[in-house]
């Protein structure tokens, strides 16, 4: 037998407090307008788009499921390039003695701002996306990449990041290796690192880049508000390191306080760092031992960020793990849609949380946790699809030839 498809931690002290000293730091109040403010003047920026499947709500029993779609970002297929480019921005601005203004982003990109500041190499471990959104801002913004990746990181991946002007090495170990790696190397070197994970006396930049993501959530809510949404009553979000996951839920607590939507977050049962740390439950982020092979590449990750972990331990009501082919799943779910419901691309990470979602509403033996989340009805649902397309082979892998597929003791008709 399989592994079963839904593992789950109820967090009970994350309803203890409205604002936390960790949310404050991370979200404190108008971050989103700031980021939005920066992000809109990115040529090519547009608002991605929130869709509603509308059909799969009712046949699951839900209000309405709404998916942020953010495999149409930029030219990137992934939202990684807000908090990226955001971080990037925050340095520069600092490193000019300016953190306290609104630049332009032209003229961060005129020739008298790159003379002043100097030739500047920006360095960062991926899984893929965070490192291509990092190469991305450096060349528009006048400056060189180094991206740290790991030795499973698909070919598909590394050439996407190489397309911005990036040096690319390859590391013989996990993601957190090439974190390890490539913060030695920038030391050596005299590069700057932009990571998304934090580690001790290193969490300004994580800060900026969970802030960068905001962008898509203040978006979110002005698209909910167009539908007559005042607000989503459940978020159900993805985790690698924990830096979006902590970027939704510390944005909804920062609006709503105690009544926030409640919480959701999904990883994969080979990489679930949060989930264990959770298990334990002494508030002690703990690493996640093994080779972290899941198809979830943007989700491979053994170390939470210490940061990101305070604020969800804080916050997040449920902790969720699953095997590959709960996210299998929802790549075929959004790319197979029931009559009437927008198509999506979804990659393996992107689409989890909708697979996690398909087998809480599905399967009795998931009842408790659909009961201890509240769903039902009346539940209006975000999802977020985080990436689109951005490994072909193993897109067409799972989506063509049906790979990571359901067990049959797990099948539902």
């Amino acid at each position: 037998m399989r592994s079963r498809p839904l593992k789950w931690i109820e967090n009970m002290r994350a309803r203890a407090g409205e604002r936390t000293e960790t949310l404050q730091r991370i979200i404190p109040p108008g971050i989103s307008r700031l980021t939005r403010s920066f992000h809109r003047q990115i040529p090519g920026y547009r608002v991605s788009p929130l869709k509603g499947l509308t059909n799969l709500a009712a046949m699951l029993g839900l209000g309405g499921i709404w998916v942020k779609d953010e495999s149409l970002r930029l030219e990137l297929n992934s939202f990684k390039v807000l908090g990226g480019s955001f971080a990037v921005y925050q340095f520069l601005k600092k490193r000019l003695g300016m953190e306290h203004l609104e630049l332009p982003f032209s003229e961060m990109t005129s020739p008298a701002i790159i003379g002043k500041l100097g030739q500047i190499t920006f360095a960062a471990a991926t899984d893929g996306n965070h490192g291509r959104g990092v190469a991305w801002a450096a060349s528009k913004l006048g400056h060189k990449a180094v991206i740290y990746v790991h030795k499973g990181t698909s070919p598909a991946r590394v050439k996407a990041i190489e397309g911005y002007g990036a040096v690319v090495h390859a590391i013989d170990g996990t993601y957190d290796d090439a974190v390890r790696q490539v913060t030695l190397d920038a030391k050596a070197n005299g590069w700057q690192v932009i990571s998304d994970t934090s580690w001790n006396g290193y969490e300004e930049i994580p800060i900026w880049v969970m802030q960068g993501y905001t962008t898509l959530l203040s978006e979110a809510q002005e698209q909910l508000a167009a539908q007559g949404i005042v607000a989503p009553t459940h978020v159900i979000v993805q985790a690698g390191v924990g830096a979006l996951a902590a970027s939704v839920i510390g944005f909804y607590r920062s609006l709503f306080g105690a009544k926030a939507p409640v919480s959701a977050v999904v990883e994969p049962d080979k990489a679930a760092c949060l989930y264990a740390s959770a298990e334990k439950g002494t508030g002690v982020p703990v690493a996640f031992k093994g080779e972290l092979d899941t198809i979830m590449a943007g989700l491979a990750c053994g170390e939470p960020s210490p940061l990101a972990w305070r604020l969800l331990w804080d916050c997040a009501d449920v902790f969720i793990s699953c095997p590959d082919y709960v996210a299998a799943k929802g790549m075929r779910v959004y790319g197979v849609p029931l009559r009437g419901d927008p198509f999506i691309v979804s990659g393996e990470s992107g689409a989890v949380t909708l697979g996690a979602l398909m087998f809480i509403m599905r399967r009795k033996d998931a009842k408790p946790l659909k009961d201890a989340l509240g769903l039902g009805p009346q539940s209006h649902l975000l999802l977020i699809n985080t990436e689109g397309n951005t490994d072909p082979y193993r897109f067409r892998d799972v989506v063509w030839d049906g790979a990571d597929a359901v067990p049959e003791e797990y099948r539902t008709s």
